[in-house]
């Protein structure tokens, strides 16, 4: 298989229009326009009857001790986990892109809807469901794609990887609410292969 976005060129940065949150001279981020990225595939295997695509930030803070705190820096040795951007499930056999700005173009408040998205597909909630848990203003179910929003002291640049996997079944055998977790373990017996493009971001003007 192959993946590529007209949007960001492979291990190359991405535009703030695609992220969640964009540099601010006096409140050092910003809520930005949150649209997801172009997508598209190609030389999809045999037997294919389903796509899905995860995107996971693979350098995010273990510990967020340091994180978005005046006078400190997150410090590029500590260990990073995945965090879940976007979830996308049952994309129909016949589809090989996704258009810029089709299943999100705002940041919006206590999640999008969901796990209906467009044309039988269906979304998972992503990690700024957690991420947002304790705040009154934002906390909720936040389904579909929702982009990067690094620390703005973090001192290293993030990377953002979009995979798709084709699969053997036309639909992820999950019902109700789930996460990219649950999707990973659940496709793991059907994915005929995969492929993926990664895009790079910073709020930090001086990580490297």
């Amino acid at each position: 298989m192959k993946v590529w976005s007209d949007s960001f060129a492979d291990n190359a940065a991405m535009d703030a229009q695609f992220a969640f949150g964009k540099p601010d001279a006096q409140a050092h981020v910003a809520l930005s326009q949150n649209k997801n990225p172009h997508l598209a595939w190609s030389d999809v295997p045999a037997g294919t009857r389903s796509f899905v695509v995860i995107c996971t930030d693979s350098d995010v803070p273990s510990q967020g001790d340091d994180v978005n705190k005046e006078g400190r820096e997150v410090p590029a040795d500590l260990p990073r986990v995945d965090f879940y951007h976007w979830v996308l499930v049952d994309v129909p056999a016949s589809v090989s892109e996704i258009p810029a700005a089709s299943h999100s173009n705002h940041v919006t408040p206590r999640g999008k809807f969901g796990p209906d998205a467009l044309d039988g597909m269906r979304h998972g909630v992503n990690d700024y469901t957690a991420w947002f848990a304790g705040d009154e203003s934002m906390t909720g179910d936040y389904y579909g794609y929702d982009g990067p929003c690094p620390p703005w002291n973090d001192t290293i640049v993030h990377h953002y990887h979009f995979t798709v996997y084709a699969l053997d079944v036309a639909r992820v055998p999950l019902d109700g609410r789930f996460d990219g977790n649950d999707v990973r373990a659940a496709i793991k017996p059907h994915v005929l292969g995969s492929a993926s493009v990664t895009g790079t971001y910073t709020i930090n003007p001086k990580a490297v």
